[in-house]
């Protein structure tokens, strides 16, 4: 099966609300820039357009075949949510690859440019304007698709699936994360805590990592987009039916219903 084939069979598949039961043709990417390349081809063919990204580390058993601290991938406009005061509702595709991870999602204030110069993570802060408590969705029509691997993780968009911005939180807490916690409930059982310091160096350092990785695809962080920048309390699976909450700060909640994704196409 060739790239444009494993491209278009996770494309289908995610339109259509299906479950995949293997990987396309079986043969996962051998190496990341072949990964990327089918995840570019899929995000030219997907009909939305991109207003953010998300960055996941890679697992340490990992990094000898896939030798990278993370992988990226595309979040559409049609799958970032605005969190209220009520539950809000999140699709994934029943039988496929389905989680929530408690983020701090950072907003992009104006376009960074291709030849800027970035040396650190803090060279960024003249190009952001938010961080926000957020949920990321991750999600993929196969389930196995992160037992597979990064490999298999970047192919299907990174293994995304949406994004819930939630409230406001303060810049501050990109110069000392520390001081940002939270934790995750899945029917109303805590399944993790943590904060801004489980994020390798912190959510800065995640899009510094992010900015880099696109530079070398050729695009960059557009004004107004997002990056959701890694799970603060683990990655918790979930299915049609369960209800969600990321409390931020023990004050900040942010609540969500999990279900069944219908066909887009």
């Amino acid at each position: 099966m060739t790239p444009q084939d494993i491209s278009a069979t996770f494309r289908q598949a995610r339109l259509e609300g299906r479950a995949l039961q293997a990987y396309p043709g079986g043969t996962v990417p051998a190496d990341l820039d072949s990964a990327y390349a089918i995840q570019d081809m899929s995000m030219e063919a997907w009909p939305d357009k991109v207003a953010g990204w998300k960055v996941a580390m890679v697992q340490p058993v990992w990094r000898e075949t896939y030798p990278a601290e993370r992988v990226v991938g595309p979040v559409f406009g049609k799958a970032v949510w605005q969190a209220g005061q009520e539950e809000l509702d999140i699709p994934v595709i029943e039988g496929g690859y389905a989680a929530v991870e408690a983020e701090f999602a950072v907003r992009i204030a104006r376009t960074i440019p291709l030849d800027a110069v970035i040396r650190q993570p803090s060279d960024l802060l003249p190009y952001i304007d938010g961080v926000h408590a957020a949920i990321e969705l991750a999600g993929s029509p196969l389930s196995s698709l992160s037992a597979l691997g990064p490999g298999a993780v970047v192919s299907d968009f990174g293994n995304n699936a949406g994004l819930v911005i939630g409230p406001n939180l303060p810049l501050s807490l990109l110069s000392d994360p520390s001081a940002a916690l939270s934790e995750s409930f899945v029917n109303g059982a805590s399944v993790g805590s943590g904060g801004a310091l489980k994020v390798p160096g912190g959510p800065l350092a995640a899009v510094s990592f992010l900015v880099a990785v696109l530079k070398k695809r050729g695009r960059t962080l557009n004004a107004g987009e997002w990056v959701s920048t890694g799970a603060t309390t683990g990655i918790h699976a979930v299915k049609p039916g369960d209800r969600v909450v990321a409390a931020f700060g023990g004050e900040l909640r942010i609540a969500a219903r999990v279900t069944a994704a219908g066909s887009q196409a």
